[in-house]
């Protein structure tokens, strides 16, 4: 069975989405007619994308209508980049002021896809207590400040948040420790943000696993195959996976305070391999 979406004439908002996986779900919701404003604290690499919105302005611009199906969105590859017909605004979702500046040059709002987050390895004992409150600002408080913000605009249209979670909010995450209570925070923000804002708009999360983006090796080293080895789907997910699932999840529906987890089932535990389970084939 092949599922179509079409969101001609809808606006739709990806926090972080100048790369990886935000900029892969901006394509796809641009690819699916919608008009796609994302936003970043920086500038995208190369030439401003045409009709880029300069730090003063946040109108939404325009794009193709068309369709997009299911399973063949684009923003598979590791650095999709920003299609032509993507509006970008420079703002630090962090800063009040920033994200009211963002969703008031919006005339409609149908969808928010809450995806600016991330964190760089950092023990707990050994860093900065600035450095972890910053991590839980970017992964939990500035996806609740977007998501106050944008909700006037979404209760008119009956529209819907999708909020970027991670597995690292699912289990420990040593090294990332911030990170991962912050998105576990995150998971129970729009549960209850789902139950408070309901009927008229609708929350849902993407549970995001392990990832392969322009920053993989980064994260998990430069041996990809060993790492989807530990993935029982033998890969890690791409933008294309989450893109899917937002496309879904941001639809006119019924579900809502739902956990989409896109991580391909899970990581293999090493007791696994301990009780003589061969290793998985990437």
């Amino acid at each position: 069975m092949t599922v179509t979406y079409d969101y001609t004439g809808r606006t739709v908002l990806v926090t972080g989405g100048t790369k990886g996986i935000g900029a892969g779900v901006a394509a796809a919701f641009a690819a699916a007619g919608a008009h796609v404003v994302v936003c970043a604290r920086t500038s995208p690499p190369g030439p401003p994308p045409p009709g880029s919105a300069p730090p003063g302005s946040a109108q939404a611009g325009s794009a193709q209508a068309g369709s997009v199906q299911a399973g063949s969105v684009p923003g598979g590859s590791a650095s999709p980049g920003l299609a032509s017909d993507i509006r970008f605004v420079q703002a630090d979702v962090r800063d009040p002021e920033d994200v009211e500046r963002l969703v008031r040059g919006l005339d409609r709002l149908d969808v928010v896809v809450n995806n600016a987050g991330g964190s760089p390895y950092a023990p707990l004992a050994d860093t900065s207590p600035r450095l972890h409150a910053r991590v839980v600002e970017l992964n939990l408080l500035a996806p609740l400040l977007v998501a106050r913000q944008a909700y006037p605009l979404l209760r008119e249209v009956g529209g819907a948040i999708v909020m970027i979670g991670s597995a690292s909010g699912t289990r420990p995450s040593p090294g990332t420790s911030a990170y991962g209570a912050a998105k576990a925070g995150l998971h129970h923000l729009a549960r209850c943000l789902a139950a408070e804002w309901a009927p008229e708009v609708r929350v849902n999360t993407v549970v995001v696993g392990l990832a392969s983006t322009e920053n993989a090796a980064s994260h998990y080293g430069l041996d990809q195959a060993a790492v989807d080895a530990t993935v029982p789907a033998g890969r890690m997910a791409t933008p294309a996976d989450v893109a899917a699932a937002c496309l879904w999840l941001a639809a006119p529906g019924y579900v809502t305070g739902a956990e989409v987890h896109v991580h391909g089932g899970g990581e293999v535990p090493a007791w696994s391999r301990l009780a003589g389970h061969p290793p998985q084939d990437p």
